[in-house]
């Protein structure tokens, strides 16, 4: 075969893979994910590394260091792929962080956290915040919701609950209750009762849309053809809670969603409830932090997060986000930018982001 069209078909092959985007563009949130080898050098490198751009033809691909090294290449010098990378030593760190505020009976203070580690307060919080997508306080909080719900669900008081969490007084966690449960523990155990929930549901361009508001935001925005099945969703969601249908102040709110959903140039600012355990509470954040018109993998987002090996617990929990659009779980896409499932159906998956595209690329 002719070397110069050859080289060419090599060029076009690698310039397709979409790994190349993140060489091209030396994505450190890609690093881990895969190696590049350089054939005419005989190395292998980090999509991040700062080395000169390779030409197309002369690179190949490789899921791991050690696929890279079977083959006979040597490790980057400038990069060292062979060693822990930025990202790997931030999830270590981070992750002994979270063991130690889970292990932990009361919120750990930021100081204590970072002597937990060994590095100064300030590297700290800017390092956690940039793996999880939440500060440690608001980790710790999460954490400590998660706990005190499952403990409320099998005890027999709800005193009894709180010790069992962990809690050694009722005053300290009392101080907090509201703010892990959003709802007295009383009524938290009693599935929602006594608590108030406000919702209307509208129409938009995507069929049926359901907006429901508690005391501290908007905790839901359910898509569907059906209204009456979006307020039996609610309703399973909140079982004990007191509904009570929207009113014309309230019909307001449903049409500013409604007009984020047709044009989402014009943002949505709304306080929200948002309720999940802590690893769900990452990764919601960490979709919120995707551009309109753009999208992440699965497999982005877990490293986004820290937590590389957690594809498929990222994906429930998009699947499990009863905030459609606020929280965008339509912008996560498969690896290789197909369209994955959607818990409101992949046609409305597919016009969020043709709209969103359309948007991004008018006011650009």
């Amino acid at each position: 075969m002719n070397k110069i069209l050859k080289n060419t078909q090599l060029a076009a092959a690698t310039e397709g893979d979409p790994r190349w985007a993140s060489v091209v563009a030396r994505d450190p949130e890609a690093d881990g994910t895969f190696y590049y080898s350089v054939k005419s050098t005989g190395v292998y490198c980090r999509p991040s590394c700062a080395a000169r751009r390779a030409r197309p033809e002369n690179v190949s691909f490789h899921m791991t260091r050690e696929d890279a090294e079977n083959a006979g290449l040597r490790p980057c010098k400038r990069c060292k792929p062979n060693q822990a990378s930025l990202v790997e030593h931030y999830a270590a760190n981070v992750t002994k962080a979270c063991r130690f505020i889970e292990e932990s009976e009361k919120v750990p203070s930021l100081e204590e956290l970072a002597n937990h580690v060994g590095i100064s307060m300030f590297h700290f919080h800017r390092m956690f915040k940039t793996s999880t997508g939440l500060t440690p306080r608001e980790y710790a909080l999460a954490h400590c919701a998660k706990r005190i719900r499952n403990k409320l669900g099998h005890s027999e008081t709800v005193t009894e609950a709180i010790y069992d969490a962990g809690y050694k007084s009722n005053r300290r966690f009392y101080e907090t209750s509201n703010e892990l449960l959003g709802m007295t523990p009383s009524n938290y155990r009693a599935g929602g009762a006594g608590s108030e929930i406000r919702f209307a549901v509208g129409e938009c361009s995507l069929g049926s849309i359901l907006v429901a508001q508690s005391e501290r935001g908007v905790c839901a925005i359910l898509l569907g053809d059906d209204p009456d099945e979006l307020a039996r969703d609610l309703q399973d969601r909140f079982p004990r809670a007191n509904l009570i249908g929207g009113d014309a102040e309230f019909e307001q709110l449903v049409s500013k969603v409604v007009g984020f959903v047709e044009a989402p140039a014009v943002g949505l600012d709304l306080p929200l409830d948002v309720r999940g355990t802590a690893f769900q509470q990452r990764v919601w954040q960490a979709l919120r932090e995707i551009p309109v018109g753009s999208t992440a993998s699965y497999t982005d987002i877990a490293n986004r997060i820290g937590s590389s090996n957690s594809v498929r617990a990222v994906a429930r929990a998009c699947a499990e986000n009863a905030l459609a659009v606020a929280i965008p779980c339509h912008r996560v896409v498969r690896n290789d930018g197909a369209l994955s499932g959607y818990r409101w159906g992949v046609d409305r998956k597919r016009a969020l982001l043709k709209r969103e595209r359309q948007t991004h690329e008018h006011t650009h």
